[in-house]
């Protein structure tokens, strides 16, 4: 997940699609949401009194937190957790109740604040009560969604009705509770709204960490078997596929980004390129394979040859590299920078210049297993303040990470099908 409530992505969902429920669903069927970023006017976290320039700085920031919620070693346990940058609005139970959550490709577990809570973050929305449901179940321990969490010691014995279950961040962030079964609703501006029925959820009673009071839980979008994306795939086969197009900060006012499900979010065509989606011990993160990466005419080739070096993050800022080699990359984007360097003063991007010059930036093309992805400016500098332009990448001396910066302004889909991730040139803002 991400710094401060999660990590990941945050979308709020507005459908374009019509009704699905599981029961009667076409299998070919896709439906379009719109994503919200955080720091956008449609979204509940936007502060007005905070320059463009402020909330960047806050982005570059939350990346640098997240990358130790990808260094996880168990998925069931220690989940990381890092600021994400869309918001989900979603409804659960019968009838429908009403949910924001933080979107989080990082993580699987659908779950929200539940009455009675015994220990709780403040929430400024009422709590989801499991007895006013009249499809809310409970999960018991012998289940194969109890098995699910692979996590020892949640029931006191396979005979327990209830299913219980603690994941914890690596900000010492929790949530504890029960699981359970339930009907999930994604919301629509058209009244036509998709239904899920028997969603695997968790019913927090006992939460707490560097939550916000808008954060009413979490929706998990990552590659384990209690994510959305998962539990869509076994109802519907718009789970199979997934795509997203992030719209640079240049159009965000008024414009949305869009995410797809289904038949809509296979992405092909002219300039697509794909490369493998490699799994790994954490089924959670979507691991990906970089072979080098270009500056001009300059190829640099990554020093870990490691299947799934790298994994694509929509909740990451910043592009985060091998200390070393981004220190390489670094120094050819700036020896090929015809212009005097300036220094971030709060030091935490290393290569940057006046905003008032008139860069001419070198093409970084990102050599992936299979797929060569070509950025422009857009996607390899930033504006962290409103007198300077920054490269939009970091050292770390964890987890290699392809920020959201990267993605931006490029269709990217991903098929758990056929286990690719592709990439297509787009105009986001247009889509």
């Amino acid at each position: 997940m991400a710094s401060q409530s999660s990590s990941g992505f945050l979308f709020l969902c507005l459908l374009s699609s019509p009704f699905l429920s599981n029961a009667n669903t076409n299998a070919k069927l896709g439906f379009t949401m719109d994503l919200i970023h955080r720091d956008s006017p449609q979204s509940p976290f936007y502060n007005p009194s905070e320059t463009s320039f402020q909330r960047t700085r806050n982005s570059i920031r939350r990346s640098i937190n997240r990358v130790s919620h990808f260094s996880a070693k168990d998925a069931s346990t220690e989940i990381t957790w890092s600021s994400g940058d869309y918001l989900m609005s979603v409804s659960l139970g019968t009838p429908p109740f009403p949910v924001m959550a933080i979107a989080d490709t990082g993580s699987d577990l659908i779950w929200t604040q539940c009455k009675p809570c015994d220990e709780c973050y403040e929430q400024a929305d009422p709590l989801f009560d499991p007895k006013e449901s009249s499809t809310y179940r409970e999960v018991s321990c012998s289940s194969s969604q109890c098995d699910s969490l692979q996590n020892d010691g949640t029931c006191s014995s396979k005979d327990s009705s209830s299913c219980s279950y603690a994941v914890s961040y690596g900000d010492n962030s929790y949530t504890k509770g029960n699981l359970a079964t339930d009907t999930l609703t994604l919301g629509s501006n058209n009244n036509r709204p998709v239904q899920l029925k028997n969603i695997v959820i968790g019913c927090g009673h006992s939460n707490n960490g560097k939550f916000k009071t808008k954060d009413a839980g979490i929706v998990g979008l990552g590659g384990g078997p209690l994510s959305l994306i998962s539990q869509l795939g076994e109802s519907i086969d718009a789970g199979k596929y997934f795509s997203y197009c992030l719209v640079p900060p240049s159009s965000e006012n008024g414009v949305t980004s869009k995410i797809n499900f289904g038949t809509n979010a296979v992405v092909s065509g002219t300039g697509a390129v794909s490369t493998p989606l490699v799994t790994k011990a954490v089924p959670s993160y979507y691991h990906l394979t970089l072979e080098s990466v270009s500056v001009g005419s300059k190829n640099f080739k990554y020093p870990s040859s490691d299947s799934g070096n790298i994994i694509i993050d929509s909740g990451t800022t910043l592009t985060l590299l091998q200390p070393g080699f981004y220190s390489e990359v670094e120094a050819a984007v700036a020896s090929s920078i015809n212009a005097v360097r300036k220094n971030d003063p709060e030091d935490d991007l290393s290569l940057c210049y006046s905003a008032d010059t008139d860069l001419k930036v070198p093409d970084i093309t990102f050599h992936f297993d299979g797929a060569d992805v070509k950025l422009d400016v857009t996607n390899s500098f930033i504006r962290p303040s409103k007198d300077l332009f920054c490269f939009a990448f970091h050292g770390s001396e964890d987890t290699a990470i392809y920020g959201n910066v990267a993605q931006k302004n490029f269709l990217v889909g991903y098929n758990t099908v056929y286990k690719t991730v592709s990439f297509k040139p787009a105009d986001c803002a247009t889509l």
